[in-house]
């Protein structure tokens, strides 16, 4: 802490020595981790909207017409693990719900005598166990069939899935790419500082203290792409809110302000730690040019 203020002198020389460099570095930091905010912002709201349609997912269990009383499948279907709500539609109901989706040709429907609907159990289920609950289902006693949407139902699920791996992968590739910009550009200002560095180390300096200036760079220069990064997508996230709410408000949109704090935190705590790694990578620089 003696040497702060050499630390940040020797830290700004490095910095100007090479300033358009440095600049254009920063820059690209700070487009990079906004891409990552970016992403993580979609990937948040994008799992709220599958997590809404994940608990709308539901299967249709039809009873034996025979069954006076279908209560008694409701209580077990009920007691099934993963099952976590079961309705009676009737007859009526299952016609008039036909009628909305008709629209227009719901005509067709008064071409028949009698109702041509039959009441069922609407079930919804958790969707990662689907299997075990319709093998359940299909077993019990007074149920006829299952109609099970599995297709609909793996369509949700695959999107989920394919969210998620996709921001695990732009998490990895932000990590990468962050961390070969700074190590490159830390060993840049090492190789035009090598005349000082072998001085130092004559004078008997320890590599802590002839390194820890490049690692203040590659701190300041990432932490200052994640500052940027942090405005960019607070700005991007005010404005998409303020539009989307006006125009489509039925999308479950989660907290702004939750939202907000988890990427700023996320941009500014992960710019700083691949600052400090990036930095740490190019400082092994130093070992080659103490061999040199």
């Amino acid at each position: 802490m003696k040497n702060i203020g050499y630390f940040l002198r020797e830290a700004g020389k490095i910095i100007r020595y090479n300033h358009v460099s440095n600049i254009f570095s920063l820059l690209g930091t700070g487009l990079i981790l906004f891409l990552l905010g970016l992403v993580v912002a979609l990937w948040g709201v994008s799992s709220q909207l599958v997590g809404m349609l994940q608990q709308e997912a539901e299967i249709s269990a039809y009873f034996s017409s025979q069954l006076e009383d279908p209560q008694d499948i409701i209580n077990n279907i009920q007691l099934i693990d993963g099952v976590w709500n079961v309705r009676y539609v009737g007859a009526e109901e299952a016609r008039a719900r036909m009628e909305n989706i008709l629209g227009d040709e719901s005509y067709v429907l008064d071409l028949f005598e009698k109702n041509p609907f039959e009441p069922y159990l609407e079930i919804r289920i958790h969707l990662d166990q689907i299997d075990s609950v319709l093998q359940t289902i299909k077993n019990l006693k007074g149920i006829d069939y299952v109609r099970d949407n599995r297709e609909v139902l793996e369509q949700i699920k695959g999107v989920a899935r394919a969210l998620e791996i996709l921001g695990y992968l732009v998490i990895a590739a932000v990590s990468v790419t962050t961390l070969v910009i700074i190590s490159h550009m830390i060993r840049q200002g090492i190789f035009h500082n090598r005349d000082q560095i072998k001085t130092l180390r004559l004078l008997g300096a320890p590599d802590s203290f002839i390194g820890f200036p490049f690692v203040l760079v590659g701190f300041l220069l990432t932490f200052g792409g994640g500052l940027l990064a942090a405005v960019l997508i607070t700005i991007l996230i005010n404005r998409g809110y303020g539009q989307l709410g006006g125009t489509l408000p039925f999308i479950p949109l989660p907290s702004r302000d939750r939202l907000l704090l988890g990427l700023i935190t996320l941009l500014l705590s992960g710019s700083a730690a691949l600052g400090i790694l990036g930095s740490l990578f190019g400082l092994s620089s130093i070992n080659k040019e103490n061999h040199g």
